[in-house]
């Protein structure tokens, strides 16, 4: 009779331990597809935030009244430098652009915040869209400081552009990468031009 009354007991040990395992495994699955279902989400309202600033980036490209506000600078030969997005900028409204380059103190320039500013007529302005949805936009700016072709390149479901200037006279060109805001969302500060 207790060899019984052990085996029975046993029994009911083994099959309560099984059944906490059971549960357990079934509480870490749960867990497990919930951080899933949660991380899906977020990256999912990430894609569509960045796509919405795609569409506002491009419509205020399409109406020519935006400001690429870089946060990087880049020279001819590939040297860059990380700048500050509110005095380093290219901007456009209607037929006018402005170019401003300030490099942190790293030389004085006569616009008044460490650089230079040059403002110019848009001329030969194109707005391409490629199969893949990536926009590219051309322009001739003519001034008194500049005369260079600009080209913006921005890839489909961001805002992130890269600016291009190619001086007409010369080979130096620079480029501008950073984010393209309407003009009335913009944070610039704009020294004197010249």
């Amino acid at each position: 009779m207790r060899k019984i009354i052990y085996f029975i007991a046993m029994a009911l040990l083994c099959s309560m331990t099984l059944t906490l395992q059971a549960q357990e495994s079934n509480d870490k699955a749960a867990e497990k597809a919930a951080k899933k279902a949660e991380k899906e989400a977020k990256k999912a309202a990430e894609k569509a935030a960045q796509e919405a600033l795609f569409q506002q980036a491009l419509l205020a490209i399409n109406n020519k009244d935006f400001v690429l506000e870089a946060d990087r600078v880049e020279g001819k030969r590939g040297q860059f430098v990380y700048v500050s997005s509110n005095t380093n900028f290219v901007a456009v409204k209607d037929d006018e652009a402005t170019v401003q380059l300030a490099l942190n103190g790293a030389f004085s320039g006569p616009n008044g915040v460490g650089g230079i500013t040059v403002e110019g007529k848009t001329s030969k302005v194109e707005i391409e869209q490629d199969k893949k949805g990536n926009v590219s936009f051309s322009m001739m700016v003519q001034g008194v400081g500049i005369s260079a072709q600009l080209t913006f390149r921005m890839t489909k479901g961001s805002n992130e552009c890269t600016a291009t200037i190619l001086p007409n006279f010369n080979s130096n060109r620079i480029s501008f990468t950073g984010k393209i805001l309407p003009t009335a969302q913009s944070t610039v500060f704009k020294g004197r031009a010249l």
